[in-house]
């Protein structure tokens, strides 16, 4: 009987224990994965840091306009931004906390690059923001102090280098959709990420120990840049859901989003084929059948002038839309985050101002190869206006020759034709280009300045308001103005 009794009771105890198991199971959150292989983070993280966030800058630089009410962008009539780029940052910092517990070098590599990417982005829109105290873990600084947009920029650069030296590439990456795991291309954007970050810096001789024009040529010797249309720091879009182009099937494009007189006028006058590839033919050349590669065929709308006027445009049918490929085709083109053809332009200024021995005239020139070959690869039924011979014709032109001379003048031709790189491109880089030379020459209401920055979101006031403050102090006098002048900038 005894011996029945010890059985039962192993039997029951056995079950208990098991039970016991199964409970801490189910009480733990599935959504809250505790370990898991960094490539599964990676693919999310990329895909967040290389989409084409908005279409602000288009209003901003005065590609487009809009005619059924008024953008806020269009008329520098903008406010806060938000935080989210923090998010991204909480989710590639579990990347690299994944691995470094994994041993994982190249993911940690690339999560330094991230890192570097997505601060860049937020000290840019805003200045001073949080960076050594953010991103410390759950509870553990819950109010992060601003640090100065100097010492982020410190950051930035040190977090790129982190990259470069932890970069193996006798290593595999999965997960990668930017490179397909090609870790030399890599390498390349890394470096050359590093240059578009120095030159946003040329009003400045020197951050914290760093000469800026010494580092800048530091690394064009050192090599390892992009060398084609085939390195573009980018992402692809695809046919299935959560993978197309972003402004895939938007009623805005369709409808009340036309294109502006500054960005079409710079074009006609150059007698540049990119506008066939970036606009449509107004209604009436339609009707009077003008053919596509017809400049007279195009027009756009005052972006300084009240929307109604604009919209006059539309009911005489004298405005060109933005090309249909933009809204109608699902995959459309890539978004670069840093092209091939950008970095020429970079390299061709740093040429210009002396931080670098070499012809700024030879990389303007490849600047704008490089783009012509872009657009024969992705703007579909548009290679015809992309050849070399339409290429040697058009910087044949007195208007687009490249005119060594002062360095404002250089800057001027420089600078327009990397504007023209940037429809739908590259984020915010030719307004802070603006900001930064006065190039590309933007048409701005009378009696008006443009921004120069956003004005932090409204939940910094709610939760972090004392550190917040002494940051609009040490900046702006206390006020969040999006014309304050940030460090950058000064």
């Amino acid at each position: 009987m005894k011996k029945h009794i010890k059985v039962i009771f192993g039997f029951l105890l056995a079950l208990s224990v098991a039970g016991c198991q199964d409970l801490d199971q189910l009480n733990e959150d599935p959504n809250k994965i505790k370990d898991a292989d960094p490539y599964l983070l990676l693919t999310k993280v990329e895909k967040s840091a290389f989409s084409l966030q908005n279409i602000d800058k288009e209003y901003a630089t005065r590609m487009i306009i809009q005619t059924d009410g008024e953008s806020a962008y269009q008329y520098f009539k903008w406010g806060s931004m938000g935080f989210d780029r923090y998010k991204d940052l909480s989710q590639n910092k579990k990347m690299m906390d994944e691995a470094t517990r994994t041993g994982k070098g190249e993911y940690l590599a690339i999560g330094h690059f991230l890192k570097a990417h997505l601060f860049y982005d937020l000290t840019m829109t805003f200045g001073d923001i949080p960076y050594s105290e953010a991103l410390q873990g759950e509870g553990a600084i819950q109010f992060p102090k601003y640090d100065e947009q100097e010492t982020v920029f410190v950051g930035i650069l040190d977090e790129l280098e982190k990259a470069s030296n932890t970069l193996k590439l006798d290593t595999s990456l999965k997960g990668d959709i930017i490179y397909n795991g090609n870790l030399q291309q890599w390498k390349k954007l890394i470096a050359s990420y590093k240059l578009k970050v120095l030159i946003s810096l040329s009003k400045k001789q020197k951050i914290g120990g760093i000469d800026v024009a010494q580092r800048f040529n530091e690394i064009y010797q050192n090599g390892g840049l992009m060398e084609s249309n085939a390195d573009n720091g980018q992402i692809t879009f695809f046919d299935q859901a959560g993978s197309r182009y972003p402004q895939f099937n938007s009623s805005s494009y369709g409808s009340s989003m036309y294109m502006s007189s500054t960005f079409i006028n710079l074009l006609k006058e150059l007698k540049d084929p990119r506008l066939f590839t970036f606009a449509q033919r107004t209604a009436m050349a339609l009707e009077q059948g003008l053919a596509e590669s017809d400049f007279t065929a195009y027009n756009g709308g005052d972006p300084t002038v009240p929307y109604a006027e604009n919209e006059k445009l539309v009911q005489s049918k004298n405005i060109s839309k933005v090309k249909s490929r933009y809204y109608q085709d699902p995959t459309a083109e890539t978004n670069v985050i840093l092209s091939y053809s950008e970095l020429q332009f970079i390299l061709a200024e740093a040429a210009a101002r002396g931080w670098i021995a070499t012809s700024a005239e030879t990389l303007y020139l490849k600047g704008i190869k490089a783009n012509f070959d872009y657009y024969a690869q992705y703007a579909k039924n548009q290679a015809q206006y992309y050849t070399l011979e339409n290429y040697q014709t058009y910087t044949a032109q007195a208007t687009v020759q490249y005119k060594s001379g002062d360095l404002n003048s250089q800057l001027q031709q420089i600078l327009t034709q990397k504007y023209l790189i940037m429809f739908h491109q590259a984020g915010m880089t030719a307004y802070y280009d603006y900001l930064r030379t006065g190039y590309p020459e933007l048409k701005i209401q009378q009696g008006i300045t443009a921004p120069t920055r956003w004005q932090y979101p409204s939940s910094e006031y709610n939760r972090n308001q004392a550190n917040l403050q002494q940051a609009l102090d040490r900046q702006f006098n206390g006020s969040d103005n999006i014309r304050g002048v940030s460090w950058w900038l000064k």
